[in-house]
């Protein structure tokens, strides 16, 4: 049991103390991590700019309190008050143990509460079980940071949650920023400083998940910083991805995230990190039930629905992975590469059978192999026999070992400007054949600006040509696996292509409501789902086009709108709740004369009375036949707000499932890339003879959509356009039925 406020943090102290998170706020509701620059607000009232917290004095502070310092054998305490001795030596900071009991610990005068302390100190390290008083003692001492190691949060469940939203509380009341609670000390670890070039910097909310890419230190590649963030109370991923894309020396970001605190702020982080143009590379768990189960046990985290969090990273250029060995990789070679030449890989092999595989599984990921020119092929043929192929892959039929031919077949294919990328696989060690290999490959890596790429295969990895030809060296990117090499190499093309043409959606977001939102606001009715006739009026307050038709309470009335709407008409069953009309025979379709209009109202109205439905009228609509079917809709997320889906439609959308999502903000290039997700998209561009559709048009429903998303914000909490009738090229769209629930 713990003896006092400063008492030692022991296992018994594991309990439901305080909690990360709880419940979470709404998206419109906005923390200090996305609080905006000045007004920036978008029309909904979410921030449209990162505030992005200055670390330097957390992760090299000038003076450190170690509250619950202690020099007792045996105790846990002491072994962490060691370490944070020897971190604030190496960093030069002055260091100040306290606690209530002691005079001094490890010869340092100790203090008997934070109250005491000489100086004002940049960081605060809490070694102890409640760390909610110490807080609240240390929002007088004007202290920056501090970092809560005690777990029992939010981890741990309800009386967990409600204690650590009361920790938050206390620090934002304080002033300074928290680490924590549930975190480590991954923070104060020792660093490489022989290493030199780009570094990654590292994200993880569970400290175990980061060891690997720590590691990779031992295989020369560099890390600046370590940033253990835990439950999140306070300080949360995005604040670091802010912070380590500003720093010059971090070339990549590598994350192990368990649960998104705050979507907006993710994303404004991703869209800083994009601007700089550093890679953000993530393992996001929470793809299965019981992945996203366990995550929340752990953090105490939402988790969020994961096709939504896979397609804001994809929307913000976050490259996201499955495996940590993946994440090792990617990250590791998108730090240390420079951009692209071009996007063209050739594969190199001393074996047909090892270039037929590897192209195989390369060109299914989606990478360029392009045919190498003739002359090319020709000039490769002075060095390779003419029975082997050299069009790419390259064989090569055994690297040459005793003279300089080997060197001259690697630069002639460098020296392709159709080639950005040279992929080598050695699936096994053969020396000296893959020793003079690998060494040719290093000496052309460190000439040339294009990528060069190693796969060494051989499961021992103590070869001389791994562990000192290949790993010595900072131009060639050595891999274990092919499918590591293959992901990364993709991810770092496409980071490039990425930041190359990115415009940051938030530069443009609208910050004041057109004057459709006063006009929708009106059609709005709380707590209630819209008729089909509502809904549509919304749409035409956005100017998203709908049939012909009219809203009609008797049969003679609905033989009028038909010649006035024009025949063949389709008649539909309207009223407020009333979803799946045609599963309860509520549609009629193909009607072409006044006693079908008659014989059809009175079988509508006949079927609403039978069913218990209390009709707002019967609708009168324009038939439209010729098109592709879509979907669109706006759906509500937890983490993230408001989401458009746009996807194939009609009535197999359920059973298709074939649609792709974006979250708002975003421009017209997203709109499109929303399009190319599909599976059947070359629906759109006409098939057996069928005419491409209006594209544009569709582009610009989905547009406007994503403008109602915002300005109706979390009042609109479900849209569906379905179908939407894409009419063929030059024609347009047309909402033939829509359904909207409000808040």
């Amino acid at each position: 049991m713990l003896g006092s406020t400063y008492g030692t943090l022991t296992t018994d102290s594991r309990r439901a103390r305080v909690i990360a998170c709880g419940e979470q706020p709404g998206p419109a509701v906005h923390g200090r991590a996305g609080t905006p620059e000045g007004d920036g607000l978008d029309v909904s009232g979410r921030p449209l700019h990162a505030d992005v917290v200055d670390l330097d004095r957390f992760f090299r502070p000038e003076s450190v309190a170690v509250v619950g310092a202690s020099d007792a054998e045996g105790r846990p305490n002491t072994g962490i008050t060691r370490q944070l001795m020897a971190w604030a030596e190496r960093v030069g900071a002055r260091l100040y143990p306290v606690h209530p009991t002691r005079e001094s610990v490890f010869g340092l005068p100790c203090a008997a509460s934070v109250a005491d302390l000489p100086e004002q100190v940049d960081l605060a390290v809490l070694l102890v079980g409640d760390p909610l008083p110490v807080i609240e003692q240390l929002a007088d001492t004007k202290v920056k940071f501090a970092v809560a190691f005690a777990s029992g949060f939010a981890e741990t469940g309800g009386e967990g949650a409600a204690a650590q939203e009361r920790l938050a509380a206390a620090v934002e009341r304080s002033g300074l920023r928290l680490l924590g609670p549930n975190t480590n000390l991954n923070a104060f670890e020792r660093f490489r400083d022989d290493l030199d070039g780009p570094a990654i910097a590292l994200i993880t909310q569970s400290g175990h998940q980061g060891r690997p890419v720590f590691t990779l230190q031992e295989l020369g590649i560099r890390l600046s910083h370590w940033a253990p963030t835990g439950n999140e109370a306070d300080l949360e991923t995005s604040d670091f991805i802010s912070y380590f894309a500003q720093r010059p020396e971090v070339g990549a970001i590598a994350c192990y995230v368990e649960g998104l605190k705050d979507g907006r702020s993710f994303l404004l982080a991703a869209d800083r990190a994009a601007r700089e143009g550093v890679p953000v590379v993530a393992v996001k768990v929470g793809r299965t039930e019981t992945g996203a189960r366990t995550a929340a046990s752990h953090t105490g985290k939402l988790t969020g629905a994961d096709t939504v969090v896979d397609a804001a990273m994809r929307q913000f250029g976050v490259i996201r992975v499955d495996g940590l060995d993946e994440l090792q990789d990617t990250a590791t070679l998108l730090a240390r590469a420079k951009p692209p030449r071009a996007d063209g890989v050739v594969v190199y092999s001393i074996s047909g059978g090892t270039g037929a595989h590897f192209s195989d599984l390369a060109t299914a990921a989606g990478l360029t192999l392009p045919t190498l020119s003739e002359a090319k092929q020709t000039e490769l043929h002075q060095w390779i026999p003419e029975y082997l192929n050299v069009a790419n892959p390259v064989d090569n039929g055994g690297h040459p070992v005793g003279d300089w031919r080997g060197r001259k077949i690697i630069d002639a294919i460098l020296a392709d400007p159709s080639v950005g990328v040279l992929i080598c696989p050695i699936t096994g060690p053969f020396p000296p054949m893959s020793d003079k290999l690998a060494q040719d490959l290093v000496d052309a890596a460190e000439r040339t600006d294009k990528l060069v790429c190693v796969v060494w295969g051989s499961p021992v990895g103590t070869e001389t040509a791994y562990r000192e030809t290949l790993l010595g060296s900072s131009r060639v990117a050595t891999f274990r696996t092919f499918g590591n090499c293959i992901g990364a190499v993709r991810a770092y093309l496409d980071h490039h292509r990425f930041t190359a043409s990115y415009r940051s959606p938030f530069d443009e977001a609208p910050r004041s409501p057109s004057p459709s939102f006063r006009k929708a606001q009106n059609l709005m009715r709380p707590g209630h789902q819209l008729s089909e006739h509502a809904a549509k009026q919304l749409l035409r307050a956005y100017g998203i086009r709908v049939p012909r038709e009219q809203l009609v309470t008797s049969a003679a009335a609905a033989v009028r709108a038909a010649s006035q709407v024009g025949y063949p008409v389709v008649m539909k069953a309207s009223a407020p709740q009333l979803a799946h009309k045609s599963e309860l025979g509520l549609v009629k379709v193909g009607l072409t004369s006044a006693s079908q209009v008659r014989d059809a109202y009175r079988e509508l109205t006949d079927i609403a009375r039978y069913e218990g439905i209390d009709l707002d009228g019967v609708l009168v609509c324009q038939m439209v036949e010729r098109g592709v079917e879509m979907v669109v809709g706006v759906t509500h997320d937890e983490l993230f707000g408001p989401t458009v889906t746009v996807g194939l439609g009609g009535v197999l959308v359920e059973v298709l499932r074939d649609t792709a999502v974006r979250v708002p903000p975003f421009g017209e290039d997203q709109a499109r890339a929303l399009l190319d997700e599909l599976r059947g998209r070359a629906l759109l561009d006409g098939v057996r003879g069928a005419p491409a559709a209006d594209i544009d048009a569709l582009v610009e429903v989905v547009l406007r959509v994503e403008r109602m998303a915002l300005e109706l914000g979390d009042d609109l909490a479900e849209l569906d356009i379905n179908p939407l009738m894409v009419l063929p090229r030059g024609q347009g769209a047309v909402a033939l039925d829509a359904l909207a629930v409000c808040r």
